[in-house]
């Protein structure tokens, strides 16, 4: 038997539809929005009705009475979402990413840290960070910074690079630096304020910082290595990266469609200062609306069709090949921007009424702004695709 084939694990989830519990709950999460934007985190009882649906457990194994949906299901909920508010969105697709490393450990750690129903893993980069090898683990110490979630999360990762005992860096056979995610509850670690920031406000995206903190081997994880990877759903076999890329631009999409949806209702209704005509009777704006949308619903198509398609073919095999990687990096970035370049239409033909805080522009429009400063919404990702397309080795580590 192979580790994560328990007797009795549910092998389905018959009968839930995620995309609709989305739907239905995305009134509620635009209502606390604002409440959000005042904390710099999702509200208490925002947080509660995500965990009640299921949501936060997108990406998390069936064995672990999480969802295991595929891609498509998984981009079409954080759509969903984003529509309502583009925080509790990124929240879920920051919390989708990390939950994949339970494919990684022991069954027995992956249930410790996911067991409870309301168990949440964040994490972030912390480029500093150090985990010395010691007798059964590690002695961690490090700061890692935009953590969103992390204000209700209930374990925290770090990626650390891997030393020796004598100090000296660990190293693969290749010479290959060594760099491991430590987990370690939120209780062990300093949560550290600092985000004062216009985009994405609600997401709570922190630091936290450990100081020789002692972590078991078995709460490590070298995710996205094969070789470690120990549950075999064709999920898993996809870079955590990917699911990142294709989730963060479900965000920008359901931002850019509210942001759409509103003009076309402003539209019918406001008469510019200067002009005796609203808004829709102005040719102009006819034709920038029907380019808007055009623009994003072909944006949106290449992605959610780019992950059917890679869908098909890796569910039987279990593989992912490097061109599937590439395609959901093109797909993803390009989302991410022409979604942007549709809220920038939006907001700029909206006039005065977009500037306004209660107008539904203003926030989202700083959203899809952070958006695209993100990692995931890179323009040198179009560089590295290129490469690719052109027979070149791509220079990057973001597949």
């Amino acid at each position: 038997m192979r580790p994560w084939d328990h007797p009795g694990s549910p092998s389905e989830r018959p009968g839930v539809d995620y995309v609709e519990r989305a739907k239905k709950l995305a009134p509620q999460i635009e209502s606390w929005a604002d409440q959000g934007e005042q904390e710099r985190r999702l509200p208490e009882p925002m947080v509660a009705a995500l965990f009640d649906a299921g949501l936060f457990r997108l990406l998390l194994p069936r064995t672990l009475n999480g969802a295991e949906v595929d891609p498509v299901t998984f981009v079409h909920v954080v759509e969903e979402i984003a529509k309502a508010d583009g925080s509790a969105a990124w929240c879920l697709g920051q919390a989708a990413g990390c939950s994949m490393v339970s494919a990684y450990l022991k069954p027995d750690v992956a249930a410790e840290i996911f067991a409870d129903p309301r168990a949440l893993l964040a994490w972030g980069p912390g480029p500093d960070a150090r985990a010395v090898a010691v007798e059964g683990g590690y002695r961690v110490t490090g700061t890692w910074s935009f953590a969103s979630g992390c204000r209700h999360a209930t374990w925290l990762g770090g990626y650390c690079s891997v030393y020796e005992p004598d100090g000296r860096p660990r190293r693969r056979p290749d010479g290959a630096p060594v760099g491991r995610t430590m987990l370690f509850p939120v209780e062990s670690a300093r949560l550290i304020d600092i985000w004062s920031v216009g985009g994405l406000r609600a997401t709570g995206s922190d630091a936290f910082a450990v100081s020789d903190l002692f972590v078991p081997s078995e709460r490590s994880a070298a995710r996205d290595d094969p070789a470690e990877r120990l549950h075999p759903g064709p999920l898993y076999c996809f870079p955590i990266g990917c699911l990142y890329a294709s989730g963060f631009a479900a965000v920008a999409l359901g931002i850019a469609r509210s942001m759409l949806d509103a003009l076309v209702d402003l539209a019918k209704d406001k008469t510019p200062r200067g002009s005796k005509r609203v808004l829709r009777d102005n040719a102009v704006i006819q034709s920038q609306v029907a380019q808007a949308e055009a623009q994003l619903r072909s944006a949106r198509l290449f992605l959610v069709s780019s992950l059917e398609e890679i869908w098909r073919a890796v569910e039987p095999t279990g593989l992912l090949t490097l061109e599937q990687r590439v395609l959901i990096r093109l797909a993803s970035t390009y989302a991410i921007h022409q979604a942007k370049e549709v809220a920038d239409v939006a907001h700029h033909v909206a006039g005065a009424t977009a500037i306004f805080t209660a107008s539904p522009f203003d926030r989202r429009f700083r959203d899809i702004h952070a958006v695209t400063q993100q990692v995931q919404g890179r323009q040198a990702h179009f560089e590295t695709v290129g490469q690719f397309l052109l027979g070149l080795e791509p220079d990057t580590t973001w597949l």
